[in-house]
């Protein structure tokens, strides 16, 4: 049985600039995988038609809750009542340290810039990191980190059962 967290209320992931088919095509099952609202935002670096993306997907884009927005400020203040979780390789509170709740929307940035540090700045938003052993690795991949991140969320709001 599902967690009863999972489900379009709990979190929304949001890609900003996303320039990798593959990588928001596999955030894209992830996000039907869990009914995570997925919603990808700027300029995408191929077309929502691209088969390489729609390869990553397979065949669950029909349950992908797809929203797409021209610009992050817009988008930030349209849904000003919600709560952004921006996340960083190189800045931030540590996952495991962060308290996650329901309706936080979940920030990525690009695949080779990250978000802007304007907004990573912003004492508005919270910024977590995912915390990684080995220095000399400067980030994961984004298909990787969102796992990460959204699973981790989605254990909070339902931890397993002892």
């Amino acid at each position: 049985m599902p967690p009863a967290a999972m489900g379009r209320e709990a979190f929304h992931v949001v890609l900003v600039d996303p320039e990798i088919p593959p990588n928001t095509g596999n955030v894209a099952r992830t996000c039907a995988a869990t009914g995570t609202s997925l919603h990808l935002v700027g300029t995408l670096g191929f077309q929502l038609s691209d088969k390489y993306l729609k390869r990553a997907g397979l065949d669950y884009w029909e349950h992908v809750d797809l929203h797409y927005h021209p610009d992050l400020g817009a988008l930030l203040e349209q849904q000003s009542a919600q709560r952004f979780v921006l996340t960083s390789a190189r800045r931030g509170v540590c996952l495991w340290d962060f308290a996650f709740q329901p309706g936080d929307w979940l920030v990525f940035g690009s695949e080779s810039r990250g978000l802007p540090e304007g907004l990573l700045s912003d004492e508005r938003h919270p910024v977590v990191t995912i915390p990684l052993a080995e220095p000399a690795v400067r980030s994961l991949n984004l298909s990787n980190a969102v796992a990460v991140v959204l699973f981790e969320s989605l254990r909070q709001l339902d931890p397993p059962s002892s």
